[in-house]
């Protein structure tokens, strides 16, 4: 073959060289098919961390042991130290608020008859009064109202003290004889020794140390009573401006929620306590009317101790009721006491059935249960205030998880998630 047909025939290889490429070829094939494996071998590995993250498999290798807290059984003691945590500085704060007493029960007190009479101030602010003249108003007026109701105590019990004493005795006597001829017997000689030892008891010097530590719970009551008036004036005069000092650490989402946090305890508590004086007052007009009927002693200061005591949900009408017929049994009979027991249990069914639902269903929305575990708490810290602001501050807390999240939007904890039915 010419050089000329070796041109034309273009550059021929020889067989060797034509297994040599052939060669080389497949090797870049296999190391392309060895990549190509090596990049699936590593997605398919890096899947499975993935979804091994997503359940929370955090389990070690084989052979190896979990952490100590990561298992079930460790995340259970660090929820029940968390706990235990949070019952210790729950227990340090009541503990505390127990010591301060004379300085946080009468701040309480003058928060709860501010929110009452704010819708007051706020009236007359709008119609123009200055906000100086529109607080002071209220304030006297509030006095007024409070001293007005004492003052009436005190002189109808001075004006039928003599009466009921004699009334009384005459009484004693009567239900002295009704004991005798009861089925088991109780001999004079042992009515005398209870006479004996209530004399003995009102002459002891245990009862000296109680009259003093009435002296010094009387002091206390005058501090305190001095201290909610003037905390009740700046709460009038500067309620707002104190509020908003107090939310300026927060800013916005828990700046909003601690606005309806505030809004709901004024509404709450406000409500509150119109909805108990008109219910109170329902009971005081209804039993002092019927006790003045039948004649009881002491009428009119009975009706204002029912009136009081009626801030007391579900026992303070009750006790006071008891207190009437006790009073009706010593002055007028046993008929006159049975009477008034009728009455104060109607006059209780009116309020439960009709007043409360009617009157108290926007700011106290608490099971009756709920009530009755405030009110024994609130009995056990704080006695007879603790009674009159545990079913309050229960019905905030209420308040406070119903609008956490929003105006109609509670927490989650508190959230019904499926229809209930029962």
């Amino acid at each position: 073959m010419g050089l000329f047909d070796w041109i034309k025939r273009g550059k021929r290889t020889t067989p060797a060289a034509d297994r040599a490429e052939q060669a080389g070829r497949a090797e870049q094939t296999d190391r392309a098919d060895e990549s190509a494996a090596s990049a699936s071998a590593a997605a398919r590995e890096s899947v499975e961390r993935g979804a091994a993250a997503a359940r929370g498999a955090s389990a070690a290798p084989t052979g190896q042991r979990a952490p100590m807290w990561g298992d079930r059984v460790g995340v259970v003691a660090t929820r029940s130290v968390q706990i235990l945590a949070i019952v210790a500085v729950a227990s340090i704060i009541v503990f505390a608020m127990t010591q301060l007493s004379l300085v946080i029960i009468p701040l309480v007190l003058a928060l709860i008859l501010a929110s009452a009479i704010h819708p007051l101030v706020r009236f007359m602010r709008v119609k123009g009064v200055p906000s100086i003249l529109a607080t002071w108003i209220a304030l006297l007026a509030l006095i007024v109202i409070l001293g007005g109701v004492g003052w009436l105590i005190v002189w109808a019990v001075r004006s039928q003290w003599n009466d009921l004493v004699s009334s009384a005795a005459d009484g004693i006597d009567a239900l002295q004889d009704y004991v005798q001829h009861l089925p088991f017997s109780i001999s004079s000689d042992q009515i005398d020794d209870a006479k004996d030892w209530a004399v003995g008891f009102l002459t002891s010097s245990q009862f000296g140390s109680g009259a003093l530590a009435g002296v010094s719970a009387t002091a206390s009551f005058i501090t305190g009573l001095f201290l909610m008036v003037v905390v009740l004036f700046f709460f009038l005069k500067d309620g707002p401006k104190i509020w908003e000092f107090l939310l300026r650490p927060f800013t916005g989402a828990s700046y909003e929620r601690a606005r309806r946090i505030g809004d709901k305890t004024v509404d709450v508590l406000g409500g509150y306590v119109r909805g108990t004086a008109t219910v109170a007052a329902v009971d005081a007009v209804g039993i002092g009317i019927a006790l003045a009927i039948i004649g009881v002693p002491l009428a009119l200061p009975l009706a204002v101790v029912v009136f009081l005591t009626a801030f007391i949900p579900l026992v303070g009408a009750t006790a006071a009721g008891i207190l009437a017929a006790l009073v009706a049994l010593v002055a007028n009979g046993p008929v006159a006491a049975l009477v008034v027991i009728i009455v104060v249990i109607a006059v209780n069914q009116l309020e439960g059935n009709f007043l409360q639902p009617v009157v108290m269903a926007r700011s106290l929305k608490l099971h009756a249960l709920v009530v009755l575990l405030a009110l024994t708490a609130g009995t056990i810290l704080g006695g007879i205030v603790g009674a009159v602001l545990s079913v309050p501050i229960a019905a905030v807390a209420w308040g406070i998880v119903s609008v956490w999240n929003g105006p109609n939007d509670p927490a989650e904890p508190a959230r019904q998630k499926r229809p209930e039915t029962v």
